[in-house]
């Protein structure tokens, strides 16, 4: 399980360092980072995300909304490694994806994790703590 949540700054190469609690859970340093939704990234350690490639493979080919979900998440994945330091390198179109440019907030989000720009992960805070309540609210129901 991911949580926590980390600043580190990108290098010039857009490799970033990933927190060491999160890098013990990835197991032999594979993963896979795609677009994740309000344009942060997802990484998902492999078998998470071979689980959730089983969960996606039901969903009905004939609903448009499945398939714009599916080409999202699929076509912007790359199969990766940690380096020996403990980098992940951020392919140039997830980085202009998320607006990610120096600072990066990297974030446990259970099953994955989540990497941010600083600014948008700002943002989202402040507009999420207002609304926190109310979003248990309607959750606490599921």
């Amino acid at each position: 399980m991911f949580m926590g949540e980390f600043k580190h700054n990108m290098d010039s190469k857009g490799r970033v360092m990933m927190p060491s609690k999160f890098r013990e859970e990835i197991k032999d340093g594979n993963f896979v980072l795609t677009r994740g939704l309000e344009n942060c990234l997802f990484l998902y350690p492999i078998e998470e995300w071979e689980k959730l490639e089983e969960k996606i493979k039901g969903l009905p080919l004939t609903k448009k909304d499945a398939r714009a979900f599916v080409r999202f998440l699929f076509s912007g994945a790359i199969k990766e490694n940690l380096d020996k330091q403990g980098r992940i390198k951020i392919p140039d179109n997830l980085l202009q994806f998320s607006k990610i440019e120096k600072e990066v907030i990297i974030t446990g989000a259970l099953n994955r994790i989540e990497i941010w720009s600083f600014d948008n992960w700002n943002s989202y805070i402040k507009e999420a703590e207002n609304s926190f309540e109310e979003i248990a609210e309607n959750l606490i129901d599921l």
